[in-house]
């Protein structure tokens, strides 16, 4: 055989061999599973929530905690006459005009004006929530306790004081003696007894507040009785059951814990915390405060 022919044969070998392979190769090629399509995973893309909503981290967290708002009690527009009074003790010797004036802060300026006295003693006037008779001695000084002066012999210049918080509590204006002691003069002079008694009448304006009580009625925690109401129906005091606890009892009535603390600041305390006791009254109406 020529050389040419074992060249051809030689060539021919290697094109069968190489398609063989290129065959076989295509088939296991062909014949592999396609990959598995991954399984779709959820994925939280939280949407912004208006303000002051709460919004969740993810699928199983917990709401993210309430912003506290801090409560508000709008006081009195400042120059507001409140009460407004003469005086004059039973005997006539003592006279003055009084008139209370809120300053727009939740105080009130106390003013006394055209004061008279021939009595021979300092004379002081005070605020009492229970109105006492002329002659009993006095053993609580009030609210806004404010001597006046001695005896006159004109009119006095107009003198004033201040007391805070809402005043309507109280019932009574008491002008009493200031003498330091029994010693020379008559025994219906002495200190502190009551030299005239009147009556207070006030006009003072409901204040806005941004909390507002409503009753849930009793649940655990929170089983005691609403003990008096607003004048428009709402919640004003509750009489606390054994059982009650602070968190409870602002549940209750929809108002959040701060509120309550607020609402009644002498609330006893713990060492990390305050606490109510069975058979005491809260306040629930701010303006009580």
């Amino acid at each position: 055989m020529s050389t040419g022919g074992i060249l051809r044969r030689t060539v021919a070998a290697i094109v069968g061999a190489a398609a063989t392979l290129l065959l076989l190769s295509g088939c296991a090629l062909f014949a592999q599973k396609p990959h598995p399509t991954p399984a779709h995973t959820r994925t939280t893309s939280p949407t912004p929530a208006p303000t002051g909503t709460p919004v969740r981290s993810g699928i199983g967290s917990s709401p993210a905690p309430a912003p506290v708002i801090a409560p508000t009690l709008t006081p009195v527009p400042s120059g507001t006459v409140v009460a407004e009074g003469d005086v004059a003790s039973p005997k006539g010797s003592i006279h003055y005009h009084y008139r209370v004036v809120s300053n727009g802060d939740n105080t009130y300026d106390t003013q006394y004006s055209g004061f008279t006295s021939t009595v021979p003693v300092p004379v002081s006037v005070t605020f009492l929530e229970t109105a006492p008779r002329v002659g009993d001695g006095l053993t609580d000084h009030g609210v806004g306790d404010f001597q006046l002066g001695g005896p006159t012999t004109g009119t006095a210049a107009a003198s004033s004081t201040v007391i805070g918080g809402k005043p309507s509590y109280l019932a009574a204006l008491v002008t009493y003696s200031s003498a330091p002691s029994f010693d020379g003069v008559p025994v219906e002079l002495g200190p502190n007894k009551v030299l005239a008694v009147n009556s207070v009448h006030w006009s003072v304006p409901v204040r806005a507040s941004n909390v507002h009580p409503v009753d849930g009625g009793a649940t655990p925690g929170a089983n005691g009785t609403v003990t008096a109401t607003t004048a428009s129906g709402a919640p004003r005091t509750y009489l606390v059951d054994s059982g009650d606890a602070p968190a409870g009892i602002a549940a209750r009535f929809g108002i959040q814990l701060t509120d309550l603390y607020w609402l009644n600041p002498d609330l006893p305390s713990g060492p990390d915390q305050k606490y109510v006791l069975a058979g005491t009254q809260l306040n629930l109406d701010p303006d009580s405060l």
